[in-house]
């Protein structure tokens, strides 16, 4: 009896009562890194067409919608039209970052991503305010080609301490907001990314949807680079992917078709980066502008150096 008693079975457990974590009952934590291995997740097709759609539209469009609409329906003392997409930038796209994480076959870290995605809706809301009031100096004849002092219209301006107003605002736009903005959206997209691999080599392929979309979405990566002066943080950001695909082809893992996509898109983008610079490479007055080591001119100061023809226009309102 006294032996028998030393060797009684461990009690089962009622159904539906949760198992006891150890060896002989793996906890659920354990069971969901296993199915984190072998997990798989398809082309997300409507997800990145609304990220390449809402891009060109909210974020890239904003200033064109700016320029293009009359200034009587948006006076310069109001909102203009881009700020209005700004605006639904800053809220659909933390919606659709938020349902990129959720479609990873991966568990991720949810607390960076929550973190994440509050530093990108401060950084771009404080980059809507300075925004807003840069692009409508343009209709003033502000020159984004030139530094905030070298502007004729801030140059007149009495006292000049409002010149150090300018330059703070043109601190929180070009900078703060940019950090904040960016470095938190590409964090985002490395942490999606470090799930998109799997073991089935069949899966490493990209449907033609894929491919239809990369076009424009590397295109308009090569605008947010160049237009946000980022390129440090987006050739870390790829460098990084480059490492981690490189270590896990040894464990004899691939990209799947979302990583895939991703993935070629920043190498597009790349291309195109390289193909602008050397475009531009002569350019003096923009040499002026960005000087240093890495010279990659924005957009929209080549445009008012060299295509703003449209202001004269615009100004007679």
């Amino acid at each position: 009896m006294q032996g028998a008693a030393r060797r009684r079975p461990f009690p089962a457990a009622a159904p539906g009562s949760p198992q006891p974590a150890g060896p002989l009952y793996p906890g659920r934590h354990g069971a969901v890194k296993n199915e984190d291995t072998f997990k798989t997740s398809p082309f997300h097709l409507d997800l990145w067409f609304y990220f390449t759609l809402q891009n060109w539209v909210l974020d890239f469009g904003r200033p064109i919608a700016m320029i293009i609409l009359p200034l009587e329906w948006f006076p310069l003392n109001k909102p203009s039209a881009g700020d209005y997409f700004h605006m639904a930038y800053n809220v659909i796209t933390p919606f659709l970052l938020l349902k990129l994480i959720e479609r990873s076959p991966k568990t991720l870290p949810r607390s960076m991503i929550y973190v994440s995605i509050i530093m990108f809706v401060m950084g771009a809301s404080i980059h809507l305010v300075g925004d807003s009031v840069n692009h409508r100096l343009i209709f003033s004849g502000y020159q984004h080609h030139l530094s905030v002092r070298e502007n004729p219209i801030i140059k007149n301006l009495k006292p000049e301490t409002l010149i150090d107003s300018f330059e703070l605002l043109y601190y929180y736009d070009e900078y703060l907001g940019h950090s904040m903005w960016y470095i938190p959206f590409f964090l985002i997209l490395f942490i999606y990314f470090t799930g998109c691999f799997t073991p089935v080599e069949e899966e490493s392929r990209m449907p033609v949807a894929a491919l239809l979309l990369m076009g424009p979405s590397s295109l308009y990566y090569w605008y947010l680079v160049t237009e946000g002066q980022i390129f440090i943080l987006y050739i870390f950001t790829f460098f990084a992917m480059m490492a981690l695909v490189m270590h896990q082809k040894r464990k004899g893992l691939v990209l799947d078709s979302n990583g895939l996509f991703l993935f070629y898109s920043f190498i597009i983008t790349l291309v195109l980066i390289a193909l602008w610079v050397v475009w531009l490479w002569n350019d003096k007055i923009l040499r002026k502008k960005y000087p240093g080591v890495i010279y990659i001119p924005e957009p929209w100061a080549f445009y008012t150096l060299h295509m703003n023809n449209l202001h004269p226009a615009k100004e007679s309102f």
